[in-house]
């Protein structure tokens, strides 16, 4: 057999094994918020010691976690150093958004039926935990690489933008590969993404009995006006085109509001939640003030109303580095074996913390187990799954790739 045949066939012969780990993945909770995923961090770190996988453990301090919106993090790095040479970091992140309504089968329990694997995060993306580290273990097996090296990064605040997950690890110098790899999906290997402004607007006006209603300044009608302003942008975004193949337009979305104190009561504060996709286009600064300032004239067509506008995440756009060339064409190269279609170099809507890996200078590219497209996966939706095949045939790919940059 040639050298890739002997690494399929070493993660066929293991891959029940490799499904049990991402079963036992799954059945710790990650949701975030709240964001208590420390403990997730420890079974995992128990799993790969049984692999013989010893895993470095990176407490965030818990005022910084605190400050980041979460309760407790520990990141897990595993370092595999086997000579002179590029190191490649393989990373992938735990964390996940509640599970919400509507599941038929259990959130946490990683069922198994019609050849998909179920629950919170078996698609985004505690699946690419097991199949990067799946991966390395076919990789030493069968390979036994003699340079270069690999590192696991298992992280948990990727949904809040990555500040004490891979920032916090560059920052402290914790990690520093020359080229990484990101969880994604199977069918593409993306190179671009989209990026991301959140902001918390609060609209006061005052509390009033809903008896005299003009006593009162009604924030909630206020806050509707604002809001009609702010949907009107997104009837002008798709105006605006990338040429990105895989992403549009930009896009705004109110994602939570909430505010008054009782029925009878005329609302005299309301704060909503807003998320604005930004194209790699576009420059976040402009994006910020023009928001700001569409806020500011809304309000100020309504009297007695003041509104306060606050930054919760910026997350830049993830913009291609010339030195990842390597690894988009290992990957495709694989892909096309194992998938047997091509796999296209392509931008994603999403928007992910491979962008700071980029901005500190480290070429890197997002690809794991996965459909063809968010929707397929119902991430963030009820009744998440992954084909299993897929998972077995993205390790595939995975550990082909390893190989070639190793070699």
């Amino acid at each position: 057999m040639t050298p890739y045949e002997q690494l399929d066939t070493w993660i066929d012969a293991h891959f029940d094994e490799q499904v049990r780990f991402l079963q036992e993945l799954i059945r710790v909770p990650t949701d975030t918020p709240p964001g208590n995923n420390a403990p997730h961090a420890e079974r995992t770190a128990e799993l790969l010691q049984a692999f013989g996988l010893s895993a470095e453990k990176h407490p965030v301090p818990e005022a910084e976690v605190r400050a980041a919106g979460l309760e407790s993090i520990t990141n897990l790095v595993v370092r595999r150093h086997y000579g002179p040479g590029k190191t490649v970091l393989l990373n992938a992140h735990g964390d996940v958004v509640p599970p919400g309504d509507g599941w038929t089968k259990n959130t946490y329990g990683g069922e198994i039926e019609n050849g998909k694997i179920y629950g919170r995060a078996s698609a985004v993306s505690k699946c690419d935990f097991s199949t990067f580290t799946f991966a390395l273990r076919a990789l030493e097996a069968v390979a036994k690489p003699s340079q270069g090296g690999v590192e696991l990064l298992f992280t948990y605040d990727e949904e809040f933008g990555g500040e004490v997950g891979p920032a916090w690890l560059l920052k402290h110098k914790v990690i520093h590969p020359d080229l990484m790899i990101a969880a994604g999906f199977s069918y593409q290997v993306v190179t671009a993404h989209n990026g991301c402004l959140q902001m918390e607007v609060t609209v006061h006006g005052k509390m009033a009995h809903a008896a005299i209603p003009e006593s009162g300044v009604d924030a909630l009608q206020a806050s509707v006006h604002i809001l009609n302003a702010l949907y009107a942008q997104n009837t002008l975004y798709k105006s605006v085109c990338s040429k990105v193949e895989g992403i549009t337009h930009p896009y705004l979305n109110i994602g939570t509001i909430e505010g008054g104190t009782n029925t009878n009561v005329i609302p005299g504060r309301v704060t909503f939640k807003l998320d604005r996709r930004m194209i790699p286009e576009e420059n976040p600064t402009v994006v910020e003030a023009t928001l700001r300032q569409v806020i500011a004239e809304a309000a100020a067509q309504k009297t007695g109303v003041t509104v306060e506008v606050k930054r919760i995440l910026l997350a830049h756009a993830m913009q291609p580095l010339p030195g990842n060339k390597p690894l988009v064409d290992a990957i495709q190269k694989h892909g096309q074996a194992v998938f047997g279609e091509a796999i296209p170099a392509m931008g994603t809507p999403l928007y992910t913390d491979v962008r700071l890996f980029c901005e500190a200078g480290i070429p890197g590219v997002i690809y794991g187990a996965g459909p063809r497209t968010v929707l397929e996966s119902h991430a963030k939706r009820a009744d998440e799954r992954l084909d299993l095949e897929d998972l077995r045939k993205a390790t595939k790919v995975i550990a082909r790739t390893l190989n070639d940059l190793l070699a």
